[in-house]
């Protein structure tokens, strides 16, 4: 018999992909103008002309395609550790580095690194789906722990889920699928409960920070894990910043000052090559590497935003309003979320059912679409509000 747990998985799917493969189908009865597709967290801007014009230069550089370390060229990992150095106040070194496939690879990696069969790894909820499995695939446990009523981490709920098997905690700010930024006091009060755990259970317990969209924020700066965690951990991705996630590049940064740093880092390097990742591709590094201060123009995805937000508000949907990344996460009338994903879809919309994300009674909506659908969306979300609250 095969795996029983991915027999499971497949048996379960992924919500967000069967809502998206049930758009193809609709498309082909209705026509793409007239099924409004939410589901996928799949950016339709192109990449920063900055991008396209790395790619055309690497393209001509003789080696390009050839094998590096594991761990990545050692001049991108130079310009990654420089970057994340400076928004973190420390002093970054190449083999604090390490160049991944995506984020989602990267947080394999970590995760195959830190854990032993049993421990523990606390996900807030709502978390992206995906991290159970993650978890799992490593022999961990996954907690879930649930965050407060606008969705910021919950401290003392936090403190009272550790225990001597925690090894771990996975944040993700801006939020997927909320879009909330976790504030710099809420973070603090974090790394005391945990810096308290350590001391209780005489432990390390490592912060993993999952940052794909870090740079899709519509005030401040999202601050840096390693402002507030010396355990910390960054995995970024380009998917979203740079509209690239198809090509599945990344990296992981650890704090200089973590424990067992130089350990740590070695382990990274070692699972990057052992999972079968062997390394990130290598024409994306070089391309990345000149990137990092880059972005896609943010104020399309705030204009979108408010946009669908207003519309939503306005038919009377709760809904606490993203600071970030490109989602809406509303509470559904009557709370059965499944009921709503199931009659939106009779209208044409399609959405994610908050279940998936560790919290039902929620949908996920993604806005990371022309806003043109967003105008041809309103008298279907209407209908669908009308018919719903009859």
């Amino acid at each position: 018999m095969l795996n029983e747990k991915v027999v499971a998985g497949v048996t379960g799917g992924s919500a967000i992909r069967k809502m998206f493969e049930e758009g193809n189908r609709l498309r082909k009865i209705y026509g793409a103008d007239k099924v409004y597709d939410f589901s996928l967290g799949n950016p339709d801007l192109e990449p920063p002309v900055e991008v396209k014009q790395a790619f055309a230069h690497y393209l001509q550089q003789p080696n390009i395609h050839k094998y590096m370390s594991n761990a990545g060229y050692e001049d991108v990992r130079q310009k990654v550790a420089d970057y994340e150095g400076k928004r973190g106040g420390v002093k970054l070194e190449i083999p604090q580095v390490v160049m991944t496939v995506g984020a989602a690879g990267g947080l394999n990696v970590a995760l195959k690194t830190l854990l032993n069969p049993g421990d523990e790894v606390i996900i807030l909820s709502p978390y992206f789906v995906e991290y159970v499995y993650y978890i799992q695939n490593h022999g961990g446990v996954p907690v879930q722990v649930k965050t407060d009523e606008n969705f910021q981490p919950d401290a003392a709920a936090i403190a009272a889920a550790l225990t001597a098997r925690t090894k771990a905690i996975i944040l993700n700010t801006p939020n997927n699928p909320t879009g909330v930024i976790y504030t710099p006091e809420k973070l603090r009060e974090v790394a005391e409960a945990l810096a308290a755990g350590e001391k209780q259970y005489g432990s390390s317990i490592y912060v993993i920070s999952d940052e794909p969209y870090a740079k899709l924020c519509y005030g401040e700066p999202v601050p840096s894990l390693f402002r507030f965690f010396r355990n910390g951990i960054i995995g970024n991705s380009f998917s979203k910043s740079l509209c690239l996630p198809g090509e599945r590049i990344g990296y992981l940064a650890v704090n200089p000052a973590a424990d067992d740093c130089a350990m740590l880092c070695g382990g990274l390097a070692f699972a990057n090559r052992t999972l079968g990742f062997v390394n990130a591709p290598s024409l994306l590094q070089k391309v990345i590497g000149d990137c990092l201060e880059v972005s896609v123009d943010v104020e399309i995805y705030r204009q979108r935003r408010d946009l669908l937000y207003h519309l939503l508000t306005s038919l009377g949907m709760e809904c606490v309003k993203p600071d970030g990344a490109f989602y809406l996460f509303p509470k559904v009338p009557g709370g059965d979320s499944a009921a709503f994903v199931a009659a939106a879809a009779k209208e044409n919309i399609l959405i994610v059912d908050g279940k998936g994300f560790g919290q039902p009674g929620y949908v996920r909506v993604a806005y990371c679409v022309e806003t043109d659908m967003i105008h041809r969306s309103e008298g279907a979300w209407r209908k669908l509000m009308e018919e719903y609250r009859k």
